[in-house]
């Protein structure tokens, strides 16, 4: 284990951070209409679907403090190692009550865990930041996210990304179809304050990153999965949603949300023709 990692983990300890958002449905009617929804999936005095706090709480920094990825250089939450590189890896999301939209609301966030592992490809560091999402006083959800970092590049992933006209089979009893491309991944970039230039700089992608094209935004991956639910069963209430990150996807190439009900609620995974399980994800329902 890298020693300087190691030693890392009980010196970093931030504070936790309050960030209070008015709730107006204007970024839930962008949302609804980047996933082509025929109108917005939530209005003024609106439960807010799970997971599309996303589009709210957002921080944008200064310009001037930006890195080189596009990432903000130095932040509570951001281990300062050096040549930093960040991965989503996956979460976990608890949903007591919905988000009201309309209705202020506040975002709780904190350092829940830091873990330094050694991967195949060398060290690396384990963050979870959780959480708390409240409005009125009252709890309505604690998420966890997975972020891992390593210093220095990744080796390539050495593989070649499908073509558009590669479309996936659906293999679930629920299933829901998304094409993606450059212009979506502006837009959902747009949507969460997200400048990091794996998105929408080739260049950097391909000779920095070492990936064959533009990545997906994990993220969208994991609100597709649970999109599967909300269109295919409305009238049932999510109460927990974990998911997780396997494989990368990359502009161009056409994915396939796939959900397959349980007696407990629903198994997701995200598939391309080259990948069947690019993601995986387990809804819990009423």
């Amino acid at each position: 284990m890298n020693s300087g990692l190691q030693g890392f983990v009980g010196a970093w300890a931030p504070e936790p951070a309050t960030v209070r958002d008015p709730m107006p449905a204007a970024p839930a009617a962008a949302a609804s209409a980047v996933l082509d929804e025929p109108a917005p999936v939530a209005r003024a005095g609106d439960p807010l679907p799970p997971l599309w706090h996303w589009f709210y709480f957002l921080h944008w920094p200064r310009r001037s403090e930006l890195g080189e990825d596009g990432h903000q250089e130095d932040g509570r939450l951001l281990p300062p190692i050096p040549d930093r590189h960040r991965m989503f890896a996956g979460g976990r999301l608890t949903v007591d009550a919905p988000l009201v939209l309309g209705e202020p609301a506040e975002c709780v966030s904190s350092l829940a865990a830091v873990e330094p592992k050694r991967g195949g490809s060398g060290d690396l560091l384990f963050v979870t930041e959780r959480r708390e999402l409240r409005q009125h006083g009252r709890r309505c959800a604690v998420e966890e996210q997975d972020i891992v970092y390593r210093s220095g590049r990744a080796p390539a992933p050495g593989v070649r990304p499908c073509g558009p006209e590669e479309a996936p089979a659906a293999n679930g009893r629920w299933s829901l179809a998304l094409h993606t491309d450059p212009v979506l991944l502006f837009q959902v970039s747009a949507l969460t304050a997200n400048p990091h230039r794996i998105h929408y700089d080739l260049p950097y992608t391909v000779e920095e990153a070492n990936h064959p094209g533009l990545l997906v935004h994990g993220p969208l991956l994991a609100l597709l999965m649970l999109d599967v639910v909300r269109r295919n069963a409305p009238e049932r209430a999510v109460r927990s949603y974990s998911y997780r990150l396997r494989r990368p996807v990359y502009a161009g190439e056409q994915v396939m949300a796939c959900g397959e009900p349980t007696p407990e609620g629903v198994d997701l995974h995200i598939r391309t023709a080259r990948e069947d399980r690019h993601a995986t994800a387990r809804a819990v329902l009423d």
